[in-house]
């Protein structure tokens, strides 16, 4: 059926500012919805209060209002448009998370759509409800057979302590129509059930709790599900929690495709899956579902759903290379799947009005390789935060890893995490490796102060039983005091298969210790296989006693290399014509007595600019760098550039399969991104400075630009440079005279202009001095670092040794500044 055409005008309501639950994954999806319908030629309207995301630019929509984001600000917009002549037709408000869906509503039920005459598109007001109001979806599960946990849905404490009585301790409070669990969390106690429900009745817009049977320790799983108005249902993507219910999912590990479950109880979850879109009726779009798994029984619950494109719906979108949001808004406007293309493996015409290739979004993904996301804290800026995860979320953003296997997903998504861990050990943050040795007479190469070797059994109890950001190190640590996968298991409720694979990764390390880089032949097999399983060459550096350059150098001289493979939706079944690459270290094969190196990446001769984003968001560093690196890729293109995007946040624009005109879903550390520059411009880079160009290499690469991604990208900067990676835009020298807190003193000294009194600390003992000298309080000021981070006012010295430690540690190689605040 062809798009309708009894509308011409849509508004598309965002997601308003970030807040934890609410990221920029809803920017992305928003920008994707633009776009789509004004591809269809439809007249979009966006409000959105939002400055720093790349949906409220100009050229998204055709009318952008920067406004709060509530019903009376919507009616406005309305009475304008309609005042202009061009009154808007239709409201879409599955693409702007809980915020839009909860205006939307609220429009609705205020009669403000029936007054202006506007059509709710994307999903009805009676499917939004059905799927968001908890007693009713809970009905509506029971009645087409599926189980669900014990429960009540209460508006009042007095109901509240009945359903108490009737279920028993511990309970889950589940407020309705919010998002990232506000207002919700896990009640072991009368005091704690008590403030949580005020707190969720709170909190709730229709002041309504779920109150249900605790299923902590259970599996938990996700279907990412698309609809149209012909029943024809797609998955596009099953997710696995790695930490059992009881975490947000949000603050879960999660892994996709799922692992853990035979066919057949995949099947079952994929039927139920259908099951509930259809009975909730979206029609038009995706929609989340989650599920929980007794691991004792396999008795499948229905945990919840989304009738709206979420957080997982932008991680699905990036996993497989299939745009739900844009998909979702060309559904809302008439279109079935059957109709639509799938954007990666069809392939348009010259002329830009049809396809030489069209392959159907009826077609399921099916991916080839393993995705692991893994969220971002900051606790380190609020040391006085409750760390414990629970169904709250608390993370402010993540970063998604794709390899061939779970262990090399595993790593490079620990690195993609950008807190100076370089996999799963082995880095100088390791407390077993720098206890270990400081205790055999070895060098350390860290922080033998913090180590710990061996652990007290009950601390480490402990960290294995309560879910926290640092959990997954533990678990390495009681694998290598010699607990069993059985026991780990018990305590931290990770499925034993993932513990089996992180078992190996810690077996594995005996192997690599147990050789020299000189050793030959067997070294390469050993770094070949180390590579597989995602090890850095950070890694190798700090157990070989080596700097990451020299294993650099050795690897690259034994010719092991990353390929770089294809996201392409579909395995490969059909050719993908969009480049959109994550590496691997698949080695050559034989084919007919020739080798072949199954390296999927496609070079045009077109000069390309490298763009470095800003990684998982985390506060302080947020959704304006993305905008600034969506931006730097237009102005690419428009200059005749190929732009070349690098990033690992599966939220954003940046990482859309067709912003840029190569993606690259990689970490952003140097070893990485110093990979992709060489393969991408053909060859390596001449001498750092010396403006020449490496003999056999393409120089395809003009430059990297390092500024638009935040901190992140500056921090490289340095690297890249002494590589022989021409950096454009601002130099390595201003950039280290804006942010090493020494050169920008001697600057402003140098201008004569004023600064508070200061002096420069390397050690606690400078500090001391200078604190001395200009005395208290002081400010500790960290070079290369943003949004303040590690910055403090300390009021005595005791203070000051205790902030200098996190301070130094934050600064890295540049100084620390200690002044009057």
């Amino acid at each position: 059926m062809p798009r309708r055409t009894d509308i011409h005008t849509i508004l598309i309501i965002g997601s308003g500012p970030i807040v934890i639950g609410q990221g920029c994954e809803f920017d992305y999806s928003g920008v994707q919805a633009c776009r789509a319908l004004k591809e269809e030629g439809y007249r979009v309207v966006l409000i959105n209060s939002n400055p720093a995301t790349i949906m409220t630019d100009p050229e998204f929509a055709d009318a952008t209002y920067i406004e709060p984001i509530t019903p009376e600000a919507v009616e406005k917009i309305l009475a304008y448009e309609k005042a202009r002549g061009m009154p808007v037709d239709a409201l879409l408000p599955t693409l702007g998370g809980q915020t839009g869906l909860n205006t939307g509503m609220a429009c609705f039920d205020q009669g403000i759509l029936t007054r202006y005459g506007v059509k709710m598109i994307g999903a009805d007001r009676e499917a939004i409800h059905r799927g968001e109001d908890r007693q009713v979806f809970k009905d509506l599960m029971i009645k087409i057979g599926l189980k669900v946990p014990r429960s009540g849905v209460v508006h009042n404490m007095e109901d509240a302590r009945k359903v108490l009585a009737d279920i028993g301790l511990p309970l889950i409070i589940r407020p309705a129509f919010t998002l990232g669990g506000t207002g919700g969390g896990i009640a072991y106690n009368v005091e704690e059930f008590e403030t949580i429900v005020a707190r969720g009745i709170d909190a709730s817009p229709v002041n309504e709790v779920l109150i249900e049977q605790s299923v902590i320790g259970w599996k938990e799983y996700e279907m990412e599900v698309m609809r149209d108005k012909n029943d024809n249902v797609v998955i596009i993507c099953s997710i696995e929690n790695m930490d059992a219910m009881g975490v947000h999912t949000g603050d879960s590990i999660t892994v996709a495709p799922i692992q853990t479950l035979t066919d057949k109880e995949y099947q079952r979850m994929r039927d139920a899956s259908i099951a509930v879109i259809r009975a909730v009726g979206v029609e038009t779009g995706g929609s989340n579902i989650q599920f929980g798994i007794n691991p004792d029984n396999g008795d499948m619950i229905v945990i919840e759903m989304n009738p709206r494109v979420s957080r997982s719906s932008a991680l699905a979108s990036k996993a497989t290379g299939y745009p739900i949001a844009k998909l979702a808004a060309k559904l809302a406007v008439g279109y079935t799947l059957d109709e639509l293309p799938n954007y990666i493996t069809s392939r348009k015409n010259r002329d830009g009005d049809g396809f030489d290739l069209f392959t159907s979004a009826c077609f399921e993904p099916t991916i080839d390789y393993c995705v692991i996301k893994i969220p971002r804290w900051t606790f380190e800026k609020f040391p006085d935060a409750d760390e414990t995860l629970t169904t709250q979320m608390k993370s402010v953003g993540e970063g998604m890893a794709i390899g061939r296997t779970f262990k090399e997903a595993l790593q490079k998504g620990i690195r993609s995490m950008e807190v100076k861990r370089f996999g799963f050990g082995l880095d100088k943050f390791d407390k077993w490796l720098n206890a270990s040795r400081s205790s055999t007479g070895g060098t350390p190469v860290g922080d033998v102060e913090d180590a710990e070797y061996p652990i007290a059994e009950d601390k480490l109890r402990r960290k294995l039983a309560v879910p926290s950001q640092g959990r997954l190190y533990y678990v390495r640590y009681a694998l290598k005091m010699g607990w069993t996968v059985e026991q780990v298991h018990e305590l931290t409720n990770y499925d034993p298969w993932f513990l089996a694979q992180m078992k190996e990764l810690v077996d594995f390390e005996s192997q690599l210790s147990a050789v020299k880089p000189s050793d030959g032949d067997k070294i390469r097999d050993l770094i070949v296989q180390a590579k597989q399983y995602g090890y850095s060459d950070v890694q190798l550096a700090t157990l070989w006693g080596k700097s990451p350059k020299e294993v650099r150098q050795l690897r690259q001289k034994l010719g092991v290399t990353p390929v770089y493979k294809l996201v392409d939706t579909c395995a490969a079944e059909f050719e993908a014509s969009t480049p959109y690459y994550y590496s691997t270290y698949e080695q050559p094969f034989s084919l007919n007595g020739q080798l072949i190196q199954e390296d999927e990446i496609r070079l045009t001769d077109r000069p390309k600019v490298i763009i470095i984003g800003g990684g998982p968001n985390r506060i302080g560093q947020g959704i304006e760098f993305d905008y600034c690196c969506v931006q730097a890729a237009f102005a690419c293109k428009e200059l005749g550039l190929e732009s070349v995007m690098i990033n690992s946040n599966p939220e954003t624009v940046s990482t859309d399969y067709d912003t840029s005109d190569l993606l690259f879903f990689e970490p952003l550390t140097h070893e990485d991104v110093l990979n992709i520059c060489e393969r991408v411009n053909g060859g390596p880079f001449g001498a750092a400075g010396s403006g020449q160009r490496a003999a056999g290499s393409k120089n395809l690469v003009k430059g990297v630009i390092v500024q638009f991604g935040g901190q992140t990208p500056l921090n490289l900067a340095r690297g890249l440079a002494e590589a022989g990676v021409p950096i454009l835009g601002t130099s390595v020298d201003s950039i280290d005279a804006a942010g090493d807190r020494e050169q920008f003193r001697d600057l402003i000294q140098k201008l004569g202009l004023k600064q508070p009194e200061n002096g420069i600390a390397r050690n606690v003992e400078d500090a001391r001095r200078v604190a001395k000298e200009i005395g208290y309080p002081v400010l500790v000021r960290p070079s290369f670092v943003l949004g303040g981070r590690a910055m403090e006012i300390v009021s005595d010295e005791d203070q000051l040794n205790y902030y200098m430690a996190e301070a130094i540690e934050a600064a890295g190689t540049g100084a620390t500044q200690t002044e009057t605040p």
